[in-house]
Formats: structure tokens, C-alpha cells, sequence
């Protein structure tokens, strides 16, 4: 399950379609919206995303990933619209037979989605608003 979603991402729902029998680990990741940055009070968050290519780089990675790792699934959801502080922004769930491989999976795979998939940030301060550009 690779998309991006103007909608609420149900986490239960990521971790049920990362369920593997063959997997003794699913690490997820949960990147959710937080109410400051860089010394300014954040209000919300506007996420703008090319959708068919954003889900095409996205599903790039998840191959990259399983080149990399023995993976049986994996989960990466983004939101994309305006997000009020505490929404969840993305989810990545990966499923692997061990857990080491389940956690650099999964932290390579949000390190990398944030600098390579056409998703653009902006934050709504209490004065102003800036878009952010992409970093690891």
C-alpha cells in the first residue's frame, strides 16, 4: 500500500496491511504534525504533493528497499492538504523475518522520501508562513 491521501491515515490499518507470516518485525514510523520549529509556534501545516509522481518515487524506494533488505512488506501513506497540530502527516510501515533489517529499512526509507518525492511543506506560524525545503 503505497499513495498518497487527502484524508485522516488510519495507523491500525498500515499496521494490519504490513502483517506478514513470514515477518518477525514491523517497524513504523508515525511522523505526525508538531506545534514548533526553529523557534516559532507552529499553527498548522500545508502539504502540496504531485500525486502520480510522488506515488511513483514512492514505490521506486519501496523497490530500492526490498533490493536492500529481505522485506516482506511495506506501508508508506502521506498526507497531503492542510494538517492541524498532533495529525499524522506520514506512515511507513515495513515488514521483515528479523528486526534489524525492519528498522534501517524504515528509517532509511522516510529519510529518503523527504528529499527525493515531489511532497512540499509549508508552516503556518502565529505571523507568517514559509515553505520548508526537503532534509533527512
Amino acid at each position: 500500500m503505497i499513495k498518497i491521501a487527502d484524508q485522516a491515515i488510519d495507523i491500525q490499518a498500515c499496521i494490519d496491511a504490513a502483517q506478514s507470516e513470514r515477518a518477525g518485525a514491523i517497524d513504523v514510523f508515525i511522523g505526525t504534525v508538531r506545534n514548533h520549529n526553529n523557534a516559532k509556534d507552529v499553527v498548522r501545516l500545508e502539504f502540496e504533493a504531485y500525486d502520480s509522481m510522488a506515488v511513483k518515487k514512492m514505490e521506486e524506494l519501496a523497490n530500492k528497499a526490498r533490493e536492500r533488505w529481505d522485506i516482506e512488506k511495506i506501508v508508506m501513506i502521506h498526507r497531503k492538504g492542510v494538517l492541524q497540530i498532533g495529525d499524522v502527516a506520514v506512515v511507513i510501515a515495513v515488514s521483515t523475518p528479523h528486526r534489524a533489517a525492519s528498522f534501517e529499512a524504515c528509517q532509511w526509507l522516510i529519510d529518503t522520501l523527504k528529499t527525493v518525492v515531489p511532497i512540499w511543506k509549508k508552516e503556518i506560524y502565529e505571523g507568517g508562513e514559509e515553505w520548508l525545503e526537503a532534509h533527512a
